[in-house]
């Protein structure tokens, strides 16, 4: 089985802080995976070590074909062209329209044929329900339309790997089921994704493999309804 997500002994450092030690984590191909803890619990900093932000220093770990320890920056531009990035901010460029968002990204990622370019976006747009919406700026979207722009953005490349950080936190549960919903079919469609969130809802209601960081360690929740009733109980 290939893992696209791989991490073994990671141990995750960020500034002189130990904030992880021996995370051991497979995502398989295609699979759908949510990271919870409570705030402070590490899921930003692991995101951030997948992506290349954070250097790993400690461990072996591999996403999207590529080894993290001991990569160096210049290759960071090429592992990011291989991912899809989410953000709960959004993160969008406020003084361009929803077309030019897309254009500058794939500009940065190497595209330069602009039928090629045009082509590509209009079908992740189509793909997140916005292609109608090509003209308008950040601030004319809805949050849940704007959530959507930022996945189509992270869809740019058809990266193997989607590494999403609360990506529904900022909307509300009809809003939120809509987004899951299209990031469920992203991931049957073949991409792996990983979900930071604090929602139990959305884990109950769509599903998923559930990994908890607590007390700088990693394990996997087998039973998402146990797990709420053992924290609530506390």
């Amino acid at each position: 089985m290939e893992y696209p997500i791989y991490l073994s002994q990671a141990t995750i450092i960020q500034g002189q802080i130990e904030v992880l030690q021996s995370i051991d984590l497979r995502v398989a191909e295609g699979e759908f995976a949510y990271l919870i803890g409570r705030t402070g619990a590490g899921k930003s900093s692991l995101l951030k070590t997948l992506y290349g932000e954070l250097p790993l220093e400690f461990g072996d770990a591999m996403i999207a074909g590529y080894q993290l320890k001991g990569l160096s920056k210049k290759d960071i531009p090429f592992l990011r062209r291989k991912l899809g990035i989410i953000f709960q901010d959004f993160q969008l460029l406020t003084d361009r329209n929803v077309l030019e968002n897309l254009y500058f990204v794939m500009k940065a990622t190497g595209w330069k044929n602009k039928h090629d370019m045009k082509d590509r976006a209009y079908a992740v747009l189509q793909k997140v329900g916005l292609e109608t919406k090509d003209y308008k700026i950040p601030a004319e979207l809805s949050g849940g339309e704007q959530q959507r722009l930022v996945i189509a953005r992270a869809l740019i490349n058809n990266p193997k790997v989607i590494l999403a950080d609360e990506p529904t936190g900022n909307l509300d549960p009809t809003v939120s089921d809509e987004i899951m919903t299209l990031l469920k079919s992203i991931a049957n469609e073949g991409t792996t994704i990983l979900m930071a969130t604090h929602d139990y809802r959305i884990i109950q209601k769509f599903g998923g493999s559930i990994y908890q960081l607590h007390q700088r360690s990693l394990k996997q929740i087998d039973n998402i309804q146990d797990f709420i009733q053992s924290i609530t109980e506390i």
